[in-house]
C-alpha cells in the first residue's frame, strides 16, 4: 500500500487548517489571514509528527485542535480584551438583569442603551467582544465571572474537545444549557445550529441569512450574552 510522503499529509490537510482559520475571529492588526495560515500550517506539521493512531482519535480532530493551539500560542500574547472592554461586559450584564427584574420581560437594545447612556453602535461593540470571546471559548465565556482584563489564554479551555456540547462536561451546567437554547428565539437557535453543529464561518451563515457578517457577529454576541443571564438564572 502507497503511503503518503510527509509533504504529501501536508498538503491533504491543508483544508483543516483553512477551516480552523476561518472560524477564528482575532481583532489584532498585526495578523491578516494569510499569516494566521502559516502558523496553522506549522501545527498541522507538529500534529503530523505527534499523532498517536493508538488513541482511537480522528487525525483530523486532532490536527485541528493543533492548529487551533499553534494559532493562540502565537497571539497570545497580543490578543488581549482590555479591563475596559470587559468592565463595558459587566456593566452590560449588570444593566440586563436590573432591566429584566423592573420589566419582567424581554429587554431591548434600545432599553439597555438608554439604561446605559450609550449609542446603539457602542453597543454593537459590546455584542462584537461576546461574539469574539465566544469563538475563542463558548464555556469560558459563557461560565466565567472574571471581571479582570481577559487574554487569548485565559478563555483557552481544553482543546481536546471542540463540540461543544462536549465541552460543558458538568452535568448540571449542560441540562442548563440546553434549557436555555430552547427559549430562544427559531432564528437564534439556527444561527447557533450553523455555528456550532454545522461549523460554518460567520460569512457562510450571513450568505445563508442574507445580512452582513457585522450583523451575524453582533447576534452570535447578543445570544451568547442571553444564555450567560439564563444559565445564571437556572443555576441560581
Amino acid at each position: 500500500m502507497y503511503e503518503l510522503s510527509f509533504e504529501e499529509e501536508i498538503l491533504k490537510y491543508l483544508p483543516v487548517v483553512d477551516r480552523v482559520v476561518n472560524r477564528i475571529t482575532i481583532k489584532n492588526t498585526d495578523y491578516e489571514k494569510e499569516d494566521l495560515f502559516n502558523i496553522g500550517v506549522i501545527g498541522l506539521m507538529d500534529a503530523l509528527k505527534k499523532f498517536d493512531a493508538s488513541k482511537k482519535v480522528p487525525f483530523e480532530s486532532y490536527a485541528a485542535i493543533r492548529v487551533r493551539g499553534s494559532i493562540f500560542d502565537e497571539v497570545r500574547k497580543h490578543g488581549k480584551i482590555s479591563r475596559y472592554r470587559m468592565t463595558q461586559l459587566n456593566e452590560y450584564y449588570e444593566a440586563k438583569r436590573e432591566l429584566e427584574q423592573e420589566q419582567k420581560g424581554d429587554v431591548t437594545d434600545t432599553d439597555i442603551c438608554q439604561k446605559l447612556a450609550i449609542t446603539r453602535a457602542q453597543l454593537n461593540e459590546i455584542y462584537d467582544s461576546l461574539n469574539y470571546l465566544a469563538s475563542v471559548s463558548l464555556e469560558a465565556t459563557l461560565f466565567n465571572q472574571n471581571d479582570d482584563g481577559m487574554t487569548v489564554e485565559d478563555t483557552i479551555q481544553d482543546q481536546s474537545i471542540p463540540n461543544v456540547e462536549e465541552t460543558l462536561l458538568e452535568d448540571e451546567r449542560k441540562k442548563a444549557l440546553e434549557k436555555s437554547v430552547t427559549q430562544l428565539a427559531e432564528r437564534e437557535q439556527i444561527i447557533l445550529d450553523l455555528y456550532y453543529k454545522e461549523e460554518m464561518t460567520l460569512k457562510e451563515i450571513a450568505e445563508i441569512l442574507g445580512i452582513s457578517i457585522a450583523r451575524v457577529s453582533q447576534i452570535h454576541g447578543k445570544i451568547i450574552s442571553k444564555l450567560k443571564l439564563s444559565i445564571e438564572e437556572e443555576l441560581q
